[in-house]
């Protein structure tokens, strides 16, 4: 026989001491099905919902309540707070699990989902936990990243100066010895053998964080470059490279430290 509860009129399997909708006890306060199978009269002041205890959180949830979409996203956030986007996301985690929890709270049994926004919460704030240690990576990973980029750009430079020394040198090989290119795009188009050859990026003057600079020499003013002098300077100073390069005819790469221009007196590599 059924047994009704008077307080909600919710219908509970024969023999139970509590209400499985409002959890209010069963026994005189409830009631079963009369010869003709009709419930007793239902309290016109109760509420159909699940009554908050004294310490205000629902006595029981129906199970059947749908899951709040905060608790959802702030338990994505949180893990992405921990995975890939540490701050980014964690501060959404945990303003939505706040959110959701006191939604979830006031529904009074009608959603659910506290624990998936608790451990978003929980997620996000140790995101923020984890800070220090990632300011404590990247303090020590970036330089040592901009001191291999420099090291990179530099090693860049001086094989693009012996680049443009052998091609000079083939140049003047193909006009009888006499001429050397009068710029860098002259250059491009000699045809040596082997791997020095003149890329566009080079022939146009900049290269891996270096600005290249060919001058003809012609100090007898007959219109034949007897000589040249190249040089090549970081294109950002202490970023894209530190020490400058430089050479001429005689194919000696020399090179200058830090806010010194390389010339002709600077010592060779």
């Amino acid at each position: 026989m059924a047994t009704f509860c008077n307080l909600c009129g919710h219908q509970n399997a024969d023999g139970s001491q509590f209400c499985g909708k409002c959890g209010q006890p069963l026994g005189s306060a409830s009631a079963s099905v009369g010869a003709f199978g009709a419930p007793p009269p239902l309290d016109p002041t109760a509420s159909p919902f699940p009554q908050p205890s004294a310490s205000g959180a629902p006595l029981v949830t129906d199970p059947d309540a749908p899951t709040d979409a905060k608790a959802v996203a702030s338990l994505i956030l949180g893990i992405l707070s921990l995975t890939i986007f540490p701050i980014i996301a964690g501060i959404p985690a945990i303003i939505l699990g706040h959110v959701s929890r006191s939604a979830i709270k006031k529904s009074l049994g009608r959603l659910k989902g506290e624990g998936m926004a608790l451990a978003g919460l929980i997620m996000g704030y140790l995101s923020f936990a984890a800070l220090p240690v990632i300011l404590i990576i990247a303090a020590i990973a970036i330089p040592n990243l901009l001191r291999a980029r420099i090291s990179a750009n530099e090693s860049s430079a001086v094989r693009s100066i012996r680049t443009i020394n052998a091609t000079a040198l083939a140049y003047q090989a193909s006009n009888d010895n006499q001429a050397f290119p009068n710029d860098l795009r002259e250059m491009k188009a000699t045809n040596i053998p082997g791997d020095y050859q003149v890329t566009d990026d080079l022939a146009g003057g900049s290269k891996a964080g270096y600005t290249f600079t060919y001058t003809p020499i012609d100090s007898d003013g007959d219109k034949v470059t007897e000589g040249y002098f190249v040089s090549a300077s970081p294109l950002t100073p202490g970023s894209t490279g530190v020490r400058s390069f430089c050479s001429d005819q005689t194919g000696v790469i020399r090179v200058a430290d830090r806010n010194e221009s390389c010339t002709v007196e600077s010592p060779p590599i």
